[in-house]
């Protein structure tokens, strides 16, 4: 049990410092068309087949325990890059957010402000999901369903195409097309 919270801490506190460096890194953008390169483009729907509860119990029903077992690590592993690739985009638009919201446009403004609070929730869900992760890697048989995180991250990406439209529509698809 000792062992699992030492861990447990060792995974959280390096999470901070990956967010840190992540930090560091991303400048500041005012308009998401600047986004070029700086983003990772996250396909929703393979992340909700990956972490899909179904998907799960069906490989536990069809597979040998050993077999799951292995498929199932590697799922996780799956599971972490998206996340932390979600939460690097998130990084990344709350900046664009926060640049947006002293706009003299007042839908401009109120779509950074959204942005903000959208990318804050979302980056601390995925936190949170890789804390998770990184337990359910060392406890096997504990379980947790990272479908809120998808959801969340589509959202997001709504959001940020809404504020993409609203400062240049000719170049929304771009937007959505970088995340």
């Amino acid at each position: 049990m000792m062992i699992s919270i030492v861990l447990l801490l060792a995974s959280l506190l390096s999470l901070i410092g990956l967010f840190a460096v992540v930090r560091r890194r991303t400048t500041s953008l005012a308009r998401l068309d600047q986004l070029g390169g700086r983003t990772h483009p996250v396909d929703v729907e393979a992340f909700r087949n990956l972490v899909s509860p179904g998907e799960d119990a069906f490989l536990r029903a069809r597979l040998p325990a050993r077999e799951y077992r292995a498929i199932r690590r590697e799922r996780l592993h799956a599971t972490a890059e998206y996340i932390q690739q979600v939460a690097q985009n998130a990084a990344i638009l709350m900046r664009v957010g926060e640049a947006n919201r002293a706009n003299p446009d007042p839908a401009i403004a109120s779509a950074g402000r959204v942005l903000v609070e959208n990318a804050l929730r979302l980056r601390v869900l995925a936190i949170v999901a890789l804390v998770k992760i990184y337990a359910a890697l060392i406890v096997p048989a504990s379980s947790s369903s990272f479908a809120g995180l998808a959801n969340g991250y589509q959202e997001l990406r709504g959001k940020a195409i809404q504020l993409g439209q609203l400062q240049n529509p000719a170049r929304a698809p771009r937007t959505a097309a970088a995340l």
